[in-house]
């Protein structure tokens, strides 16, 4: 990527291997978080039963609970781990250092929170509207990330965003796949066969992990 002299050079390109083994760590601490609250759950009202001879259906909600949060986490994997379809992304392309990133809005779901954004490029107009999700399922927005990310994939098919310094990483596809549409056709063979590689060519991706209203 070239820069003009007046545009201050990029940070130092993350390690890829450091950058998948830090967001698997996070995303074992989230799911190991959740399994100690499921477990603290159902076991109150087995030690209120044996240490305090407790036996009320108003005890047992806590298991009802516990429950309920395995079954969510449980759920939340399904649709919400990214960070080995970003492994595949950052397999099968190069990091490019883009030196903003703009955060148009945010939305909440159920699988994490939905961040709309623009990758912009100096000299490049027409960026498409990118939605991004944090990989390992953190909901908030990484600090730093508005002043540049690499990146790694193709824009009109998605890729993956890395944050200089937090190895955070963000998940990326067309905010809007139908109007990109035209983009990907003319992508030509060598770059949709390397979509096709990364995983990034189809829709169901886009629909699964950033659907409206999840």
């Amino acid at each position: 990527m070239a820069y003009d002299p007046q545009t201050p050079a990029p940070p130092e390109a993350p390690d890829v291997a450091q950058v998948l083994r830090v967001n698997y760590l996070s995303l074992a601490k989230i799911i190991a978080l959740r399994l100690l609250i499921t477990a603290v759950l159902v076991a109150i009202p087995v030690a209120a039963d044996r240490l305090l001879g407790l036996d009320s259906p108003f005890v047992m909600l806590f298991t009802v609970a516990g429950v309920g949060t395995f079954v969510l986490t449980v759920h939340r994997l399904l649709y919400g781990i990214r960070v080995s379809q970003c492994a595949r992304v950052l397999r099968d392309y190069p990091l490019e250092f883009h030196p903003r990133v703009i955060k148009k809005r945010e939305r909440w779901t159920q699988y994490g929170n939905v961040f709309e954004v623009r990758v912009t490029t100096r000299g490049q107009h027409g960026a498409p509207l990118m939605l991004a999700v944090n990989a390992p399922g953190r909901r908030r927005w990484p600090e730093g990330v508005e002043d540049g990310a690499w990146l790694a994939g193709d824009l009109p098919f998605g890729g993956v965003l890395v944050v200089p310094g937090s190895n955070a990483m963000l998940f990326l596809k067309p905010a809007d796949w139908d109007k990109t549409a035209r983009n990907r056709e003319e992508a030509g063979a060598e770059r949709t066969a390397r979509a096709q590689r990364a995983k990034l060519n189809s829709k169901t991706k886009y629909a699964v992990m950033m659907r409206s209203g999840a």
